[in-house]
């Protein structure tokens, strides 16, 4: 696949900045691949488009505070996930140009730096910065608990899973659910530069399942995945993967799905692994079509944006 069928062209308009007031009130494109229908309808409309015996899956994991700002020189650190017991961390550091192994940055000492911006770092206490919002996100955010789903559990993410942010407890209440944990690593959004998909290489992400939660899923009529990640700890898992472990599985077009049937998922970047897998659901041509039919609509896209469900 070459990266220029990744490409789009999004009206930067479209960027959604901030959270609607109600989750759930988020627009939803439903997309028939049996029959190619789309439909325009609301993320409070889920339970009325699944199959009565549809058990739906969301990621647990939990974002942390995980951007810490540094005064000097002035750039900030980006914790990416806990490699020890010992306060050691690996993140990203800029501007790493500046910065040197063995000096300290407020709460934060660097240890080594790995290349491409990656440092092993040591961190004073448990991560107390900011939100670690996308950089195409510049509004403030009030509230920070809208960049974590209601059901967020395990702390250890440096991203939102966030086809799972339109969800409310009362939209819950309405689905049978089953929950899996997936740590997202900012490589699941990291761009793709190689001119050949397969020549990128996608780095390893921490995953864990409860036995009974993978009995349920494993036997389930049909699954609907909530977001990419759950994607990818599902097809890890179905392919023989011990319940916990590390996954850099990489879902793109000519990928067979063998236990994920459904595909609850926000409007991605160009260029971004998160498209690929998209594409392995709907066909290159097919995802480009409904991404055009999304901007015309003007649907909001990325973080904070709308969403489509994939049936």
């Amino acid at each position: 696949m070459k990266l220029s069928e990744l490409d789009y062209e999004l009206p930067q308009e479209l960027i959604a900045q901030h959270p609607l007031d109600r989750r759930d009130d988020s627009r939803l494109l439903v997309y028939d691949r049996a029959n190619r229908d789309v439909r325009h309808r609301r993320v409070s409309d889920l339970p009325d488009e699944l199959a009565p015996d549809e058990l739906v899956v969301v990621n647990d994991t939990r974002v942390l505070p995980a951007r810490i700002r540094i005064e000097r020189p002035r750039g900030e650190v980006l914790l990416l996930e806990r490699t020890g017991d010992d306060g050691l961390w690996e993140g990203l550091a800029r501007p790493t140009k500046r910065l040197r192994p063995g000096r300290r940055y407020g709460p934060v000492e660097l240890v080594e730096h790995l290349g491409e911006g990656r440092w092993l770092l040591r961190l004073d206490g448990e991560p107390a910065g900011e939100m670690p919002l996308p950089p195409y996100i510049t509004e403030p955010l009030a509230d920070p608990e809208r960049y974590q789903t209601v059901y967020a559990d395990a702390a250890g993410s440096a991203a939102a899973p966030t086809a799972g942010l339109h969800f409310t407890p009362e939209l819950l209440a309405r689905l049978d659910v089953e929950r899996v944990t997936l740590h997202v690593g900012l490589d699941t959004f990291r761009p793709v530069t190689a001119e050949e998909l397969d020549r990128h290489e996608l780095h390893s992400e921490r995953y864990e399942v409860a036995a009974a939660a993978w009995e349920r899923i494993r036997t389930a009529a049909r699954v609907l995945a909530v977001g990419t990640t759950t994607v990818r700890v599902l097809e890890t898992l179905i392919r023989g993967a011990p319940l916990a472990g590390r996954t850099d599985l990489f879902v793109t077009p000519g990928f067979e799905l063998r236990r994920v049937d459904s595909l609850l998922t926000n409007f991605h970047l160009p260029r971004s692994t998160l498209l690929a897998l998209v594409m392995a659901f709907c066909g290159v041509e097919e995802t480009r079509r409904l991404y055009r039919l999304a901007i015309d609509e003007r649907y909001r896209f990325y973080s904070f944006g709308d969403a489509m469900l994939i049936r």
